[in-house]
């Protein structure tokens, strides 16, 4: 799939509450995503009109964190499975199990990956998966989830976003003139991200990255993902 929209999400919840498990790797164009809860800041509407006139439309969403960009050079994985138990219990389970399948196709890439907290970084939170250089550590991937209860029965949506080749500094550009124009005071710093294609060299060094380095992740990810919808 190259692209989505907050449908597919839906889709994907009611498969796994009709017992299916989903696994999928999407791309979107440029965007900006919120949670529903920026809803409270008075000046939403100005900031998503400026952001669209910049070619950066806003879609607000239903889990929770804060701003994240998507576009070119970016990579979706996106987990819809039937869980048991109460959601608050199961959460970090979930986002345990996500950083693992994806930690694991970093692995394989030569790119050791933690979850943990990175100051600075668009929705930060500790189960995003950070990757440590000369002593810093940096965001390349972010996660999230969302429930969904129906007749007895209830489903998780899993969701990791993952930096391939993307810019981080034009990435919290967008990102922040978002956020000052909400007057959020909100700011994130390009230093606290990092991408594969970085990682990649600093793996590899004096090795050249794969030249379509989106097909070379996919191709990565694809085994375990098609494991986790068996």
């Amino acid at each position: 799939m190259d692209a989505m929209d907050a449908d597919h999400e839906m889709q994907w919840l009611g498969a796994a509450l009709d017992g299916q498990a989903i696994a999928a790797l999407w791309t979107g164009p440029p965007a900006l995503v919120a949670p529903l809860s920026y809803r409270r800041h008075a000046q939403l509407d100005a900031a998503c009109d400026a952001s669209n006139a910049r070619g950066w439309p806003v879609r607000l969403r239903r889990s929770g964190g804060g701003v994240v960009p998507q576009g070119a050079g970016i990579l979706n994985i996106t987990l819809a499975y039937p869980c048991t138990g109460a959601a608050g219990n199961m959460a970090e389970a979930v986002y345990a199990h996500l950083c693992q399948l994806l930690s694991g196709a970093l692995a394989g890439l030569g790119i050791a990956a933690q979850a943990g907290n990175v100051q600075g970084s668009f929705c930060d939170g500790r189960f995003n998966l950070a990757v440590t250089h000369l002593g810093t550590a940096r965001k390349i991937a972010g996660t999230a989830q969302y429930w969904r209860r129906a007749s007895g029965r209830q489903a998780v949506l899993a969701h990791a976003l993952l930096l391939v080749d993307a810019d981080p500094a034009q990435l919290c550009a967008q990102a922040n003139q978002f956020e000052d124009a909400l007057a959020s005071g909100r700011h994130y710093e390009a230093e606290a991200l990092t991408n594969v294609a970085q990682c990649w060299q600093q793996a590899h060094p004096g090795s050249s990255c794969p030249v379509d380095l989106m097909a070379h992740v996919r191709q990565a990810l694809m085994p375990l993902l098609q494991e986790q919808a068996r």
